[in-house]
């Protein structure tokens, strides 16, 4: 009866999630400003997904998107994977107050850093490139702290053995500490893959032309106070395609956030 129960709930909570994708879906094959009121004339076509092709550079749209959330994706992960293995493996003075520093800085609204930050771009002159997208959010507190804590219980013995072998640090770091890290480097890939690629207000702020636009600020374009009627099928279709990459890179990235390779790695 227990295990009805709980099945019960997990199948409650998949619908809630996955329901909502499914109307988005439907939506944007029904097309049409009147949707929402008028259930009796919804025809099922790919009218919405064609005009949203025409409406605006779609392609340009996912590329800068692409671009910005791959390389802040592979830039966070190398420095908060070399951080946290500092901070969790060698001794330094200063050490913690500096990790205290860095999980202050997760306590600040990101909102509070959007002037600075632009005054910064501003003066690099990076605003409208794509160093002002990318740069600003390879730095964070989050990843830095989740591999600390991850290599916090990486086997003493391992690191004991390759320097037997004769490796210096960054060898044991490379050869034997990352591959050992797959799971936690998986999860902190797929959460700021996410994150760069849902990001708006940022994009919206450092952009000013329409090669430079990111697909999340595209969105917008259906979605204006300028338009008398909003375009819920083009909207919702730009949506769905907004959304492929983060079903996909969840699909492909799941087995190694279940996986643990430290698992039987050393014999006691």
């Amino acid at each position: 009866m227990k295990k009805f129960f709980l099945l019960t709930i997990l199948i409650f909570l998949a619908l809630s999630m996955i329901i909502p994708f499914f109307m988005m879906f439907l939506i944007s094959l029904s097309g049409g400003e009147n949707i929402f009121t008028d259930y009796n004339n919804i025809n099922l076509s790919f009218c919405a997904y064609k005009n949203v092709f025409a409406s605006i550079p779609v392609a340009k749209y996912f590329l800068n998107s692409l671009i910005v959330a791959l390389f802040t994706t592979i830039g966070q992960v190398i420095i908060s994977a070399l951080a946290g293995y500092g901070f969790a493996r060698m001794e330094f003075k200063g050490r913690d107050v500096l990790f205290l520093v860095f999980i202050l800085t997760m306590m600040i609204p990101p909102q509070v850093n959007i002037v600075p930050l632009f005054y910064l771009m501003s003066k690099l002159g990076w605003i409208n490139t794509y160093q002002a997208l990318i740069i600003p959010g390879i730095f964070g507190g989050f990843g830095v702290f989740m591999m600390r804590q991850y290599f916090l219980g990486f086997a003493k013995d391992l690191e004991d053995a390759s320097k037997l072998d004769g490796c210096n640090v960054f060898q044991t770091f490379f050869k034997i500490a990352l591959p050992c890290a797959l799971p936690a480097i998986a999860t902190l890939s797929i959460f700021t893959f996410v994150t760069a690629w849902n990001s708006f207000m940022w994009p919206l702020i450092v952009t000013n032309t329409e090669g430079m636009r990111t697909l999340a600020v595209g969105l917008t374009i259906f979605k204006s106070s300028f338009r008398e009627v909003t375009l819920w099928g083009e909207l919702m279709a730009c949506s769905c395609i907004c959304s492929i990459p983060v079903i996909l890179i969840f699909v492909f990235g799941r087995k190694y956030l279940i996986n643990n390779p430290m698992s039987g790695a050393v014999k006691e």
